[in-house]
């Protein structure tokens, strides 16, 4: 009984006995006590296990020979690990007569049971020595006498402590001295026996193959070692051997199902008769142990005493939310080995040892918990509520107090079985009024405190699952409860249930669990009697491919039963309200429903016939859907129609969408492969579908388009959070049925495309519409409506966007070149282009083009047009041309709206003839006519010249204004020739095109206009003598043709001509043609054309020489003679003030002296001047002669006329008087300048200044001359005589 007792407190510790003086140990126990486990000692465990620091207690007991263990005895509990002899002996006669042979004993006794753990403490009191000093030894001797007979090779094991009771250095020294001996000992006394009784324990274990082996045996003897390990407080090591112990047996469990039995377990294989539950309330349920200890335990004590061991351990460990996961994980390893070992259980009795074992492990985990704790963890003891809410409800379901009717008599014998072998209650949950026992008692008592227990425990573990955010596990267990509501004739409460798990079922993708809550939903939905919301469950089972065909078809036919009812009545129009037709007050069942169309059929494709979705108003345009019915029969539809929806703003007129390929509006939409996330059924499809719309953005100021995008139009729906909760449910998008198929209201709608009594047959099916496109504009396709008798299937909106356009085009002509590009100068032909749009041409209908003298229209009779449609084949007609002066009438053939009217008509843009500008003229409306403006175009060096041409069109009061850019092929210069008083005019003609021509005819006049003949009628006629080859001139691409003519007068030379120039061209290869163009006019002004004055020079050589020689100074004679009088508007240099410049820029001479001065020359009669200048040449060779220069010199008193051509050379010579000038030479000009930039201060008097004559008016007879210099003469010639 003690030793049950040691073993049922777990109170014990290392039980170390003690010998010798009793009463000097019990002096000295209490402070023995208190300070051995203080310190801290490392232990050094084998196998290379870690090290650990542990705190040594100990029980000290009075040492008795029944202590010792005996041969076979393995306990360690009772093991006595350390021996000690207490003695306080310092006479030697007492040591010899009484301690000595005690001592002798007491080792005798020890080395007999192989104990040799010991130790000998020898106290020095101090007070013992006072009293007999006669006798008295010093203590060493006496501890030398002890050691000499007792601890020949062991010396330490003899320990004296001095003066214990004292409080003095030396008395602590000791005692510290004497703890840490004993601890030393101590810890090596378990290492040595631990690791003694592991070995067994292992040498054990591996015999479990053997016959006759026991695993309750073993069960004990690593009980002990975990006893032990629990002792020394490590509960670690003492959780390991209990988990290694509860592997081991699992491993037998799963080793007996597969056919290798074990016959120790038989034992656990007999019939379950206590199912109690877990007792978890004792730290050792010793009732249990002694049954494992016999081997007449069950499976269920088993795992029982098992999981109380581990629970005890784990709460030492601070560790109480291991004990729920293991909790859970014991209480379906034990259902499910009883099951494996065959075990005999009565029905019923699982049930209830797995209901008091969870709340045996929520009430010990409350013991030692405070509520925050729990409420802050409620995620790992959530499962063990839920799982006794589970086992509770089986239990009333087999009492048969979840039913309707109530428990039968069967049903409470079988409570009253059940309750039998729960026994009495324990000891420790007598005085507990929350008891599990008390609480399965009475759930199983009545049907309301059933009802009761389990609403309680129903709402507790869903309200731990949504704190924690396990929604799925809350909605999993409030569809049991919905069972329970249904089982008890609830179905209004059972219907909120499982609406909230379908919902969560139809999120995740569920499609199993959906179809099987859907059909509990439909029977709820039945025993309320709301037939309107039976229909569309109804409706979505029957296209619901989970179920059989039978099933399907029964609820199919439950659709098309309600449908028929009221079949008499006329189905109400698609776009009106529903009801219209009805009554103020209609009977009952007579308005129709309204349903998604998604739990009927599905819209998979939509398709345009023909190809496009653009059409012109009034063309026919068929609408081909592809509908995938759900139903498993064949349905008789009604009506099916779609709605649109019209927008004018998109479909302004002369505007054609998607024209050919790649336009705005698709010909085919793919609305499953839109709707139908990847990987999921389209039926389960989470979360509504964004709507998106175009958006645009236009200028408040021109309407035009600044930015264009995408915006969603349910966004609020799209980014709000979808976590199943009923309130929070998505609608479904199209073609997808929703979670319960919602409510859907049709909207009121004028245009539809409607079809009527069609049959849809399983599967896919088409369906052909006529779309209208009477008005222009964007239709937009919004719902799809199947019209049964009562019910309607509507699709709210069609995602992605269905769209067509209707364009209602205005006429337009356009007029485009054959050929690029357009030269002006030769016909060209040109191509209109008349696009009808909605406007039929009528016969008699005609252009008016208005006639331009720069581009008129070559006409002929008639020509030939072509009518074409992308429809239908071209065809060839004919239209007629009529001219007169200003306008060119063109008669159009007959052409329905929305052709092409196409023909040819040739023009020809006249070139320039420069830069005079014509009279103004008027076109056919009006408007003045602008002179075409000539410019050089970017991408070529021809210059360009727009012209424009009005018509007017019969389908508009308003001209049309049409433009064509020409190019002239040539580029035309010309200059004035001198030679002394004979005058020359060149013209260059350069071809700029691509193309070559041939010149002929050129010709160049003088241009006297009408209204001065009558002033110029006294001067003769100048004649233009050609110097050109008659023949005609070829001109090639990018090159140029030179003309010349040589112009002669019966009197002098006028001061200005006006001449022109004119050629006929044609492409090359075109000979005799010329007639048929017009010709080429270049008109150009001539002014200052007679030569004024002329310049002659002459260089001299030095005297004596024949020639010029470099280096030598020569003279150049210049020679400056007036040839005419000056023009009228020259009469400003009247007095003939001239000043010449001699430079050499091309540095072969150098002029010495005087190189500028002025002359006067006042008439042609006037003797010429002759001028000597010193010049030297530089260089050896023939040298052009100096470049001299001669300007117009007006004095300071001259009226300044600004000449922005003029050069600005006057500053030279602002403040030089006549005389100064003539003696001015070049080398001075610097001083003279500087002295001129200070007088340019005074601005506002007159300064004098030089001017240039125009070309031809001063001709220089040594222009290009040339003189031959010799090198000059070298006196420096050596002889060299070789011998």
């Amino acid at each position: 009984m003690d030793k049950a007792a040691v073993i049922y407190t777990m109170e014990n510790k290392p039980i170390v006995t003690c010998a010798g003086d009793q009463a000097l140990f019990t002096s000295l126990y209490t402070s023995l006590a208190q300070q051995l486990p203080r310190e801290p000692m490392e232990w050094r465990r084998t196998y290379g296990r870690p090290p650990k620091m542990i705190h040594l207690e100990a029980n000290f007991v009075q040492f008795k020979e029944d202590l010792l263990p005996k041969d076979g005895t393995k306990a360690l509990l009772t093991f006595p690990f350390l021996h000690i002899y207490w003695t306080d002996c310092c006479d030697t006669e007492a040591y010899r007569n009484s301690v000595k042979e005690d001592v002798s004993r007491w080792q005798s006794s020890l080395r007999s049971h192989g104990s040799a753990d010991w130790v000998i403490i020898v106290v020095d009191g101090g007070d013992a020595r006072k009293k007999n000093k006669s006798n008295i030894l010093p203590r060493s001797s006496i501890v030398d006498k002890i050691r000499g007979d007792f601890c020949n090779k062991q010396n330490d094991r003899c320990v004296v402590l001095s003066e214990p009771m004292k409080d003095s250095s030396r008395s602590q020294e000791s005692w510290n001295a004497l703890l840490l001996k004993l601890r030393t000992l101590l810890l090596m006394s378990f290492t040595k026996n631990l690791g003694r009784f592991e070995d067994d324990m292992r040498t054990l274990r591996e015999k479990r193959t053997q016959p006759g082996w026991s695993f309750c045996q073993y069960f004990m003897v690593q009980e002990e070692l975990a006893f032990v390990f629990e002792m020394l407080q490590q509960f670690e090591d003492a959780l390991v051997q209990y988990d290694e112990l509860d592997a081991l047996f699992t491993q037998y469990v799963l080793n007996f199902a597969a056919g290798d039995t074990a016959k120790w377990l038989g034992s656990f294989c007999s019939p379950v008769s206590n199912w109690s539950g877990l007792l978890l309330r004792r730290p050792i349920d010793m009732e249990k142990r002694d049954g494992i200890q016999r081997g007449s335990t069950g499976l269920l004590d088993l795992r029982g005493y098992l999981f109380s061991r581990q629970c005890t351990l784990l709460i030492f460990l601070q560790r109480p939310w291991e004990v729920t996961r293991r909790a859970l994980e014991l209480l379906h390893n034990c259902v499910h080995e009883l099951r494996l070992l065959e075990v005999s259980v009565l029905e019923g009795a699982l049930d209830c040892w797995v209901f008091l074992s969870c709340l045996e492990v929520l009430h010990r985990i409350e013991s030692c918990c405070d509520q925050p704790q729990l409420a802050a963890n409620s995620a790992h003891t959530v499962g063990l509520w839920a799982y006794a809410t589970e086992k509770l409800k089986s239990l009333g379901k087999l009492c048969g107090l979840a039913s309707r009717q109530g428990p039968t008599s069967e049903d409470l014998n079988r409570t009253v079985d059940l309750l039998a072998g729960l026994g009495d209650e324990r000891p420790e949950t007598v005085n507990s009024l929350q008891s599990p026992y008390k609480k399965l008692k009475e759930a199983l008592s009545s049907v309301e405190a059933f009802e009761r227990h389990y609403l309680e425990l129903s709402q507790a573990a869903m309200e731990m699952y949504r704190a924690i955010g396990r929604r799925r596990s809350a909605r999993l267990l409030g569809k049991s409860l919905a069972e329970f509501y249904m089982s008890k004739g609830e179905p209004e409460q059972a219907e909120i249930l499982l609406s909230d798990a379908l919902a969560s079922y139809v999120s995740e993708g569920w499609s199993f669990p959906v179809t099987h809550t859907r059909k509990q939903i439909a029977e709820c939905q039945k025993l309320l009697g709301r037939s309107v919301d039976s229909l569309k469950t109804s409706a979505l089972l029957a296209g619901d491919a989970n179920l059989d065909a039978d099933e399907r078809t029964r609820f199919c036919r439950d659709v098309l039963d309600f449908a028929g009812d009221d079949g008499e009545r006329r189905p109400a129009a698609f776009g009106e309200p529903v009801g219209a037709d009805v009554p103020s007050c209609p009977p009952a069942g007579s308005v129709k429903s309204s349903l998604d169309m998604g739990v009927f059929a599905k819209l998979t494709r939509l398709q345009f016939r023909p190809d496009g979705a653009c059409v012109h108003s009034g063309a026919l345009l068929q609408v081909e859907l592809t509908l995938h019915c759900l139903m498993p029969v064949p349905v008789h539809v009604e009506e099916l129609a779609v709605s649109l929806h019209l927008d004018a703003e998109h479909g302004s007129k002369g505007q054609r969408h998607g024209s050919g390929t790649g336009g705005a509006f698709p010909d085919t939409v793919d609305l499953e492969a839109a709707v139908s996330p990847p990987g999921r059924p389209s039926s389960l499809s989470a979360g509504p579908v964004p709507e998106m719309d175009e958006a645009h953005d236009r200028s408040p100021t021109d309407n035009s388009l600044s930015s264009a995008g995408v915006v969603c139009k349910n966004a609020h729906l799209v980014i709000r959070r979808h976590d199943g909760s009923p309130q929070d449910e998505p609608r479904a998008p199209a073609g997808n049925p929703p979670t319960n198929a919602p409510t859907v209201a049709l909207k009121e709608g004028a245009r539809v495309l409607r079809t009527r009594d069609i049959t849809l047959e399983p599967g896919d099916n088409s369906v052909v519409l006529t779309a209208p496109s009477d008005e222009s504009g964007t239709y937009t396709l919004r719902q799809l409506c199947v019209a049964l008798a009562r019910v309607n299937f509507v699709l709210p909106h069609l995602y992605p966007a269905v769209q067509y356009h209707v364009y209602s085009q205005e006429p337009q002509l356009s007029v485009q070149p054959l050929s690029e590009p357009l030269l002006a100068g030769l016909p060209q032909t040109v191509k209109f282009t008349l696009l009808t749009g909605h406007y039929a041409v009528k016969k008699g209908d005609a252009l008016q083009l208005s006639n331009s003298h720069g581009m008129p229209v070559l006409t002929r009779a008639s020509c030939a047009a072509r009518v074409s449609n992308t429809s239908a084949a071209a065809r060839e007609s004919v239209l007629s041309v009529q001219s007169s002066d200003k306008v060119t009438s063109i008669s159009l053939p007959p052409t329905p709206p929305y052709h092409t009217l196409e023909f040819q008509l040739e023009v020809l843009c006249l070139i320039p003839p420069g830069p005079e500008r014509p009279a103004d003229e008027r076109l056919t409306n009006g408007e003045v006519r602008r002179r075409p403006r000539s410019y050089s175009h970017p991408d070529t060096a021809m210059t360009a010249v727009d012209q424009r041409m009005s018509i007017d069109c019969p389908w508009s009061i308003y001209s049309t204004l049409l433009a064509l850019t020409f190019h002239i092929p040539f580029k035309t210069e010309h200059s004035l020739l001198s030679a002394g008083n004979r005058k020359y005019i060149q013209v260059c003609v350069r071809n700029v095109s691509d193309s070559d021509f041939a010149l002929a005819q050129v010709k160049l006049a003088e241009k006297r206009p009408p209204r001065q003949e009558r002033e110029q009628q006294l001067r003769p006629e100048l004649e233009m003598r050609s110097l050109n080859a008659a023949a005609e001139q070829l001109l090639c691409s990018k090159q140029s043709v030179f003309c010349l003519w040589e112009v002669t007068s019966a009197g002098e030379l006028p001061s200005g001509v006006a001449c022109v120039f004119s050629a006929g061209f044609f492409p090359r290869g075109h000979r005799g043609a010329t007639d048929a163009f017009e010709l080429f006019h270049y008109h150009f002004q001539l002014d200052r054309v007679p030569t004024l004055y002329s310049v002659k020079a002459d260089i001299v050589p030095p005297a004596g020489e024949r020639h010029c020689r470099s280096g030598a100074l020569c003279g150049l004679e210049v020679l400056i003679a007036r040839l005419s009088s000056p023009a009228d508007d020259e009469k400003a240099d009247a007095d003939g003030k001239l000043m010449y410049e001699v430079a050499d820029s091309s540095s072969n001479w150098a002029v010495c002296g005087k190189s500028s001065g002025l002359v006067s020359l006042p008439s042609a009669a006037a003797s010429p001047h002759r001028v000597q200048i010193e010049v030297m040449p530089l260089f050896a060779g023939h040298l052009p002669f100096p470049k001299i220069q001669v300007l117009k010199y007006l004095p300071h008193n001259a009226a300044v006329q600004p000449d922005a051509d003029g050069p600005v050379e006057n500053d030279s010579l602002s403040l030089l008087d006549e005389a100064a000038a003539d003696t001015a030479s070049v080398r001075s000009r610097g001083s003279v300048q500087s002295l001129g930039e200070q007088q340019q201060q005074q601005r506002g008097a007159a300064m004098p200044r030089l001017d240039p004559f125009s070309p031809g008016q001063v001709f220089n007879h040594s222009h290009a001359r040339q003189v031959l210099v010799l090198p000059a003469a070298d006196d420096h010639i050596m002889e060299v005589h070789a011998t």
